[in-house]
């Protein structure tokens, strides 16, 4: 072991006991975090209307708070905004992580306050470190630098003393001066807000660094990745950094892009570690490197409320404590934080696939599914089915959306599918049926819909051309940083926005 790593490793003692105590007690840790949120918010204009000072149980909690969406907090953001203090959180915020969602245009903004930042922020990514290193004691990731590929988003100000932009350019702005030596590239490029330039000014500058490790979204890395290799003739990035051994990815399933990242990093050393980390807050992280569900940090100032997916999904559902969850079901988050969120529906659906200690797997969005039959399809059932679909096709996915193609006079419902392939299928016909029956063997409605196609009839594929999804993200001005492609939708809008593209790429390739 280093001298660099014993040394953090005395320091990251004392954490590990803490992460380990809270596994061994996950449901007081939440009373106490509960509690503590309560009690410092009390004096707050949200917590005098909902009279914090007398709730005493999570119950009472549950009963005298609604369940809240974004447009239901958008009025108190946007006195927040103008300045106003105490009115989610004590004191004032002069930060807000500005998010569009996966799946409309409107701009959030979701308030950062220096608890957030300290306390789930940056305590999620050391304690990535903490626990990556514990694993792996004798890594050698602490003798380079890490790369992160922030958002595309400039820090932009909101009045004369607060700002907002991507979380991730939040993040490099409060950065404490120490971390400087362990990042790359300096917040004059990671901060910059063209992505091409960024990308152009990374490549430039960080190419000579010595770097171990990187940071963010799989599939813009990806699109980093090729961009080096293309400027550095290299064949691999070890020929580019041959002491690169740690990606720390989170914001969309890995699976699709990990036989892509082993091909383009061929290194033994090599190790992906999964974090799951949003606007909103930091919320669990990969723990044991042969596993692939993350475990659920209970100790950074959020209260963590589910509701089940198998009941009507709505504002007025019903959400359960921690103490309620089983494993195995759908559920979406409902978070309560010391960033003044309060019993906030997340968005994202997750199932637990342990309860003690409390470990998860991310299965999609609440928003973010296809019901225009009855079917139900959600993007888990998707990333299992394209799987199988790539495994029996020896193909590889690069980016997908997919949606309904709605009843007619002279035709059936159906899936459409818009896929952009690094390696296409070598038979596409049979890709089809296996994502099909795929999907038929994991969820039940939709195989009961696609009964001898009387409701739904066989998927639609459509193989998009290269560089369809970074163009399409570029046009709505959403590449790099946190911005996702929409999986699946409920409507049309997403499919006919990239027809519409495809056929421009097409027209303008002739």
């Amino acid at each position: 072991m280093s001298v660099v790593n014993s040394i953090i490793n005395l320091f990251d003692s004392k954490r590990l006991h803490e992460i380990d105590l809270f596994k061994r007690n996950p449901l007081i840790t939440q009373k106490e975090v509960l509690n503590n949120l309560i009690k410092k918010a009390k004096d707050t204009k949200f917590g005098r209307k909902y009279h914090f000072e007398s709730i005493t149980t999570e119950k009472e909690f549950r009963d005298r708070v609604p369940l809240q969406r974004y447009e239901d907090f958008s009025v108190y953001v946007d006195r927040l905004k103008k300045g106003e203090k105490d009115i989610l959180w004590p004191g004032e915020i002069k930060w807000f992580a500005k998010s569009s969602g996966t799946t409309n245009d409107k701009s959030k903004y979701i308030p950062i306050s220096k608890e957030s930042l300290t306390d789930v922020h940056y305590r999620g990514f050391r304690d990535i470190l903490t626990i990556f290193l514990k694993n792996y004691p004798n890594s050698k990731v602490f003798s380079g630098k890490i790369l992160t590929l922030g958002g595309s988003h400039k820090i932009n100000k909101l009045n004369s003393d607060s700002y907002y932009g991507d979380l991730s350019a939040i993040l490099i702005e409060n950065a404490p001066l120490w971390s400087t030596h362990f990042k790359t590239p300096p917040a004059e490029i990671a901060l910059l807000e063209d992505f091409e330039e960024k990308v152009k000014k990374i490549i430039e500058y960080s190419i000579h660094e010595n770097v171990t490790a990187f940071a963010g979204v799989p599939s813009w890395y990806m699109v980093l990745i090729h961009k080096i290799l293309e400027h550095t003739g290299k064949k691999n990035i070890n020929e580019v950094w041959p002491n690169m051994e740690l990606f720390i990815h989170g914001g969309i399933n890995f699976c699709p892009y990990r036989e892509q990242f082993e091909k383009i990093i061929p290194s033994p050393r090599m190790k992906f570690m999964e974090t799951y980390n949003a606007s909103e807050g930091f919320f669990a992280l990969q723990d044991e490197p042969d596993k692939t569900d993350m475990l659920l940090m209970l100790d950074y100032g959020i209260y963590y409320e589910f509701i089940p997916m198998d009941e009507t999904f709505s504002k007025n559902s019903n959400a359960i404590s921690l103490a309620e969850v089983k494993t195995g079901k759908n559920y979406a988050m409902v978070i309560s934080t010391n960033g003044g969120l309060w019993r906030y529906i997340l968005g994202d659906t997750i199932k637990f696939t342990s309860t003690y200690p409390f470990k998860i797997k991310i299965t999609g969005r609440t928003k973010q599914f296809i019901n225009a039959f009855g079917e139900e399809l959600i993007v888990d059932n998707a990333e299992e089915a394209l799987k199988e679909a790539c495994n029996q096709t020896d193909a590889a996915i690069y980016e997908y959306s997919a949606g309904p193609i709605f009843m007619g006079d002279h035709n059936k419902g159906a899936h459409e599918w818009i896929i952009e392939f690094n390696k296409k299928p070598n038979d596409e016909t049979k890709f089809a049926t296996v994502l099909d029956d795929t999907l038929k063997s994991l969820n039940s409605d939709y195989e009961a819909k696609r009964y001898k196609n009387i409701t739904l009839d066989y998927p639609h594929i459509i193989v998009a051309p290269k560089g369809l999804f970074y163009e399409w993200m570029t046009l709505k001005k959403k590449t790099g940083g946190q911005n996702k492609v929409p999986r699946l939708s409920n409507s049309r809008k997403y499919l006919d926005e990239l027809s519409d593209l495809i056929k421009n790429m097409q027209d303008s390739s002739l």
